[in-house]
C-alpha cells in the first residue's frame, strides 16, 4: 500500500480537499489542555532559570562559605545546568523506551525531589545537589514536552501548540520574576523561592496520570486500539479514518526500520545527520545569540543606563520578561501563518540591529557620561527582546520536534536539547569573564557577529516545515541528502544494510 503524499491527512493538499477538516488553534481544547500541561515542563524550566539570581542574594547572607566564594555561588547557578545536560541526554531514551508520558512523570518525581532538598537545604552542598535533581527533570522535561505535544497535534497547527512549550518557559521567567519581587520582605526568602517551584511539578504529575500516551509512539508500540482512543478525542469522524489508516501503514514501515536505532546510526545515516546539523545548530545559535545572558543582564544594562535603584532595576527587568513573553505569544500566531524561516530570518535580522545598537551604546558610554547613550541602552534590549521573543525563542524547539523521522524523533530530540544545554552552560559561565576582558560593548559587537553567521544558517540551511506532515519532511533530507531521484537513495540503503 503506497500513500501519495498530497493525500496525506493534514497535508496542504489534503486541506485543499477538505477544507471543512483543517484544525484551528482554539478550535480544539482537548489538544490544547494536552499542550498546556505538557507545558508545565516548559514553565518549571522557565521559573527555575530566572528564580536563582533573585535568590542568589539571599542565599549569600544565610551561608558565609557562599559569600565568600564565586567558585559555589556560579556552581549553585550552573549545577542545575549540568542536570539538564544529563537528563537531555537520557531523556531521549526514556522517552523511546517507555514513552513520552512516564517519561514526563518521572520528570516531575525527580523535580519535586529536587525542591524539597533545595527548601530545607541546611548547608549550601545538600542545596547544590538539589540544584542537580531540579536540572535533570528539566532537562528530561525539555525533550519530552515539545515532542509529546508535536506528536499529538494536527500539523496545521502543530507550531503554534509547540510554541505553547516556549510560551510557558518564558511566562515561567515572568513568574519567577514576580516571585522574586512577592519574597523579599518574607522570612526565610530564598527557601520560599525554590521550593515553591514544586508546586508546578506536583499538579502537572497529577494531570498528566489523566492524560493519554502520545499516539504515534503507541501505535509504533503496536498498541493501536489504545492510539485510535486518543486520536478520535483530536480529530472529528472524518477525518479520524484518514488519520488512523495513514497512521497504521506508516508504523508498519517504521517498526521495521525501529527495531536496530543506536547513537551511532544518527552520524552514519546522510539524511539524519543533515537533520540533526540543523536542529542541534538552531539550538546552539539561539543560545549563543545571547538571549540568556541579556536576560541575567537586564538589571545590569538597565543600571548603567543611570537608573541606580536596585528595586526600579528589578522592575524593569520584570518588564523585559514580561515583553519575552508577550513576543512568544506573537510568535504562537505568527510561526503556522508566515512560517518558521520568514520567522526566524526577521527575528535575527531585528537582533543583528539590537546588538548593534547596544554595542555603540556601551562603546559610547564609556567614553562620555551623556545620558542619551543609557537611554540607547535600554532601548537596544527592549528591541533586542522584541525581535528575539517571536522568532528565535520558539523557532528552533518547533524545528527540533518536527524534522526527524519518527524513529529517531527521541534519540535526535535528546541530542538537540543536550546541544541547547552544553551551549547555555558555555555561554553563562563565559560571558562575564569575557566582558570583564574585553569590555561589555566587544562582548555585543562578538554576539553580533554571531547572530550574522546564524542568519546565513538559516537562510542557506533550514528549510521551511510550515504546514508539512512529518512525512512531507523525511521527504525533504531524503531529497538533500541523495539528490530528487530516489532510485539511488533506495540502492545505496540496501547496500549500506547488507
Amino acid at each position: 500500500m503506497t500513500i501519495t503524499m498530497q493525500s496525506t491527512p493534514g497535508s496542504s493538499g489534503y486541506l485543499d480537499l477538505y477544507p471543512e477538516r483543517k484544525m484551528s488553534y482554539f478550535k480544539n481544547p482537548y489538544i490544547l489542555g494536552l499542550a498546556s500541561v505538557a507545558g508545565i515542563g516548559g514553565l518549571l524550566f522557565g521559573y527555575d532559570t530566572g528564580v536563582i539570581s533573585g535568590a542568589l542574594l539571599y542565599i549569600k547572607d544565610d551561608f558565609e562559605e557562599v559569600r565568600n566564594s564565586n567558585f559555589l555561588q556560579e556552581t549553585i547557578v550552573s549545577m542545575a545546568i549540568a542536570g539538564a545536560i544529563v537528563g537531555a541526554a537520557i531523556g531521549g531514551w526514556i522517552n523511546d523506551a517507555y514513552g513520552r508520558k512516564k517519561a514526563t512523570l518521572f520528570a516531575d518525581v525527580i523535580f519535586t525531589a529536587g525542591a524539597i532538598l533545595m527548601a530545607a537545604a541546611p548547608d549550601p552542598y545538600v542545596l547544590i545537589l538539589g540544584r542537580l535533581l531540579v536540572g535533570l527533570g528539566v532537562g528530561v522535561a525539555s525533550v519530552t514536552a515539545p515532542v509529546y505535544i508535536a506528536e499529538a497535534s494536527p500539523s496545521e497547527i502543530r507550531g503554534s501548540l509547540v510554541s505553547t512549550n516556549v510560551l510557558m518557559i518564558t511566562g515561567g521567567q515572568f513568574l519567577s520574576y514576580l516571585v522574586n519581587l512577592a519574597f523579599t520582605g518574607v522570612p526565610g526568602t530564598w527557601r520560599w523561592m525554590l521550593g515553591v517551584s514544586g508546586v508546578p511539578a506536583v499538579l502537572q504529575f497529577v494531570l498528566m496520570l489523566f492524560l493519554p500516551e502520545s499516539p504515534r509512539w503507541l501505535f509504533i508500540k503496536n498498541r493501536k486500539n489504545e492510539a485510535v482512543d486518543v486520536l478520535s478525542k483530536i480529530f472529528d469522524v472524518a477525518r479520524l479514518e484518514d488519520e488512523v489508516d495513514f497512521l497504521t501503514a506508516q508504523s508498519e514501515q517504521e517498526r521495521q526500520k525501529r527495531s536496530n536505532i543506536r547513537f551511532t546510526h544518527v552520524f552514519k545515516s546522510k539524511e539524519i545527520r543533515l537533520a540533526f546539523f540543523v536542529g542541534g545548530g538552531l539550538l546552539a545559535f539561539q543560545q549563543f545569540t545571547g538571549i540568556n545572558t541579556v536576560m541575567y543582564y537586564s538589571p545590569t544594562i538597565v543600571q548603567m543606563a543611570g537608573f541606580h535603584a536596585n528595586q526600579l532595576a528589578l522592575l524593569l527587568s520584570l518588564i523585559v520578561a514580561g515583553m519575552n513573553a508577550a513576543g512568544t505569544v506573537l510568535g504562537i500566531y505568527l510561526i503556522d501563518h508566515a512560517g518558521r524561516k520568514k520567522l526566524a530570518l526577521c527575528s535575527l535580522g531585528g537582533v543583528i540591529v539590537a546588538l548593534a545598537m547596544l554595542a555603540f551604546a556601551f562603546y559610547k558610554q564609556s567614553s562620555s557620561s551623556n545620558e542619551l547613550y543609557g537611554w540607547l541602552a535600554v532601548i537596544g534590549l527592549g528591541l533586542y527582546i522584541g525581535f528575539f521573543s517571536p522568532g528565535m525563542g520558539p523557532v528552533p524547539w518547533t524545528l527540533s520536534s518536527e524534522i526527524y523521522p519518527e524513529e529517531y524523533r527521541g534519540i535526535c530530540g535528546g541530542m538537540s536539547a543536550t546541544v541547547c544545554w552544553v551551549s547555555n552552560l558555555i555561554v553563562s559561565e563565559s560571558f562575564l569573564s569575557i566582558a570583564e576582558a574585553i569590555g561589555i560593548a566587544s562582548t555585543f559587537l562578538i554576539i553580533g557577529v554571531i547572530a550574522v553567521v546564524a542568519f546565513l544558517f538559516v537562510l542557506v540551511l533550514v528549510p521551511e516545515t510550515n504546514g508539512l506532515t512529518f512525512d512531507e519532511v523525511e521527504v525533504i533530507w531524503r531529497e538533500r541528502a541523495w539528490g530528487k531521484n530516489p532510485n539511488t537513495h533506495n540502492l545505496l540503503e540496501q547496500g549500506s544494510h547488507s
